[in-house]
């Protein structure tokens, strides 16, 4: 009888993170999948790889596109492009205006933040431009699975009225990105 009960405590330790990791993770997917779209300021677009000869990743094309998108219905009035100084050698703030201007945005609709070298610089670097352009809303365009976290970093920057848009790109590595948005929330979640 003691020895049913022991086991019964040490599946019910074993299973609990289990359960605890698939319930974040199927609302990471669900969140990032359901659109919250209004007229707004600004789409604001957080980087990705940019490849050594200066154009955008595939991934990275797939987030411009869905901001452009929002630029070309009358969603969004601006779009905010955010990155650093990637490895490959090119800023990716830079890269990704270039890449909205031969698509049709014009310059001056486009704000460029060169600093925001992860997700909670970029939503310091927002809630600065947003208090200096007096916005009032935004809409957070990325991978879906990273759409949660981007939305948590900028309500604790201090901006309140968010939407998101997720790319229509879809890799094989979305599996890995969304298994470590598990953990990525989190310490968004406790650390800022």
């Amino acid at each position: 009888m003691i020895q049913v009960t022991k086991r019964r405590i040490l599946s019910g330790i074993l299973i609990m993170p289990i359960l605890i990791i698939g319930a974040t993770e199927l609302a990471i997917v669900y969140d990032g999948m359901t659109e919250t779209l209004f007229d707004a300021d600004a789409a604001l677009v957080l980087a990705t790889t940019v490849f050594p000869d200066g154009t955008p990743s595939p991934r990275l094309q797939g987030r411009l596109n869905r901001a452009l998108a929002l630029y070309k219905d009358g969603t969004v009035a601006h779009v905010v492009v955010s990155g650093g100084f990637g490895k490959e050698g090119h800023y990716e703030g830079d890269v990704m205006a270039a890449y909205l201007v031969a698509h049709g945005v014009p310059e001056d609709k486009i704000i460029i933040d060169n600093e925001g070298v992860n997700t909670a610089a970029t939503a310091r670097n927002f809630a600065r431009l947003q208090e200096e352009r007096d916005f009032k809303s935004v809409i957070v365009v990325s991978q879906f699975f990273h759409l949660s976290r981007c939305r948590l970093a900028l309500k604790q920057a201090g901006v309140t009225t968010i939407g998101t848009a997720h790319s229509r790109h879809y890799e094989w590595r979305d599996l890995y990105g969304t298994a470590r948005e598990f953990a990525g929330y989190y310490v968004y979640l406790w650390r800022y």
